[in-house]
């Protein structure tokens, strides 16, 4: 028979113990619900001896056994009767047999004393070896027993190394990859309508996700910071130069100059008043009014009749001027130092102006109001064009060999970064998860897994002991040894 330790024996025992103490602790530091706390102590002491909250730290979590590992450790104690038993029988067998071999009843008895001895051999080395596993035999701190226990961590270790070096292996990763060919998985996938459409509302509900969760104030920041930085540091004046001569070259201010001609036309006859009234108001005092008046009126007429032809006439000689200042500034912005530089001025001012910043920061705002929009709607631009991007590429891929040779190398590559840039830090996973647990609880933790399984081993130790025990005293009597 299996002995027991101490520790099983009393476990029980000293969890009872230990939930009667702290009730009547709590029961001293709560005058007038002793009785209540008893109780509740109690059971919460007999709930931590059944492996509830409160346990050592083990394999998933703290302390105690799901149902599923008490049923377990149920299965294992009946196969432990079980092996037990096949132990007892086969001292029983060999106890009567050697009593009916001194009793004469004949040869056979021997056959069946060996079989019997080897039998129990075999049974109580299995039960050595499988208890070693777990526990020191009978309590007795025989070496290298209690395996488990004592070398958890060395075994995390070596399962931690196991895996780095099996698992998490460029080649491995490659060929596995290879293997399963996702390119060609995903692209007829991704060519069905239905995983199309899925696809795409996933995506609008992760953007939509992703907008709600960010903050505004702190968008607007960073685009505002973002704008304003990239603004300041590149000088601006040699571009709109080029752009400016380009624009000249090819005529495209004489659009401006017409609107201009016209709406100052236009100005000019409607407030002809308001002219004449500034240019009399500007004459020296001892003119006369009817003189003052008539220059007035003049120079109105001049103002109009220039803007008129100006605005009629497209190869009028204001029209030259303002092509030829317009190409000289242009030039100037590209190379005079000076003018880049009251460019640059210029620039910076506008940009630290409060509305400018408050501009830039509102593009936020507009942007996100699109984009939650445009993921709301069903119909709307962005889910049609995204919608029909993936069934795109979901026909190029289950068409095109070549892109999906490269959208494998590059799954391949990225997988075989991953992998070996954090293997360590994996595989230092497996091994400081399994160095933080209990050993005892995780001794009784993998016994309740594959505890059932090793009683079959006693079981089968106990038959193919017998049988070889009987194969050889048969083969002895033959010989005559």
């Amino acid at each position: 028979m299996e002995p027991m330790t101490r520790g099983e024996r009393t476990e029980g025992e000293d969890a009872h113990v230990r939930a009667i103490t702290r009730g009547r602790a709590a029961s001293r530091q709560l005058p007038g619900a002793g009785d209540e706390a008893l109780r509740h102590s109690g059971a919460a002491g007999a709930s931590g001896a059944a492996g509830g909250a409160g346990g050592p730290r083990g394999p998933g979590g703290v302390g105690g056994f799901t149902p599923a590992d008490e049923e377990r450790r149920r299965g294992v104690r009946r196969m432990k009767t079980i092996a037990t038993g096949a132990l007892l029988l086969m001292a029983t067998v060999f106890v009567l047999a050697k009593w009916a071999g001194h009793a004469g009843a004949g040869s056979w008895t021997g056959y069946v004393a060996a079989a019997a001895e080897a039998g129990m051999v075999g049974a109580l080395a299995d039960w050595f070896a499988v208890t070693a596993l777990f526990r020191h035999p009978m309590g007795l701190p025989i070496p290298h027993t209690a395996i488990i226990p004592t070398k958890k961590d060395q075994l995390g270790q070596s399962l931690g190394d196991f895996v780095g070096e099996n698992f998490l292996s460029a080649a491995v990763v490659r060929d596995r990859l290879r293997a399963v060919g996702i390119s060609s998985r995903l692209g007829a996938w991704l060519a069905q309508p239905e995983n199309a459409d899925r696809v795409t509302a996933e995506l609008s509900t992760a953007l939509r996700g992703a907008l709600t969760v960010l903050r505004d104030s702190d968008v607007q920041a960073v685009v505002s910071e973002a704008i304003t930085r990239r603004a300041t540091a590149k000088e601006v004046a040699p571009g709109l130069g080029t752009m400016l001569e380009k624009i000249v070259a090819d005529g495209g201010h004489r659009r401006v100059v017409d609107l201009v001609c016209t709406r100052a036309a236009e100005w000019l006859r409607e407030h002809g008043d308001s002219v004449m009234g500034a240019v009399t108001g500007g004459a020296p005092g001892w003119t006369p009014k009817f003189v003052d008046r008539k220059v007035g009126e003049r120079v109105y007429r001049e103002l109009l009749r220039f803007v008129t032809e100006m605005r009629d006439m497209p190869d009028h000689p204001a029209r030259g001027a303002v092509d030829r200042f317009l190409t000289d500034f242009a030039a100037d912005l590209q190379s005079d130092p000076d003018t880049r530089a009251r460019v640059e001025r210029l620039k910076n001012e506008t940009l630290a102006r409060g509305e400018v910043q408050d501009l830039i920061a509102s593009v936020w705002g507009a942007v996100r109001a699109m984009l939650v929009a445009a993921a709301e709607d069903e119909r709307s631009e962005l889910r049609v064009r995204a919608r029909t991007a993936l069934l795109s590429l979901g026909n190029r891929l289950a068409a095109d060999g070549r892109l999906r040779s490269k959208v494998d190398g590059w799954i391949e590559g990225a997988a075989v970064h991953l992998v070996t840039t954090y293997r360590e830090e994996i595989t230092s996973l497996i091994s400081e998860t399994v160095a933080g647990w209990d050993a005892e609880h995780t001794s009784k933790k993998i016994e309740a897994h594959i505890g059932r399984d090793l009683q079959f081993i006693r079981i089968n130790g106990t038959v193919v002991g017998s049988l070889a025990g009987l194969a050889i005293y048969t083969v002895a009597r033959l010989f005559g040894v």
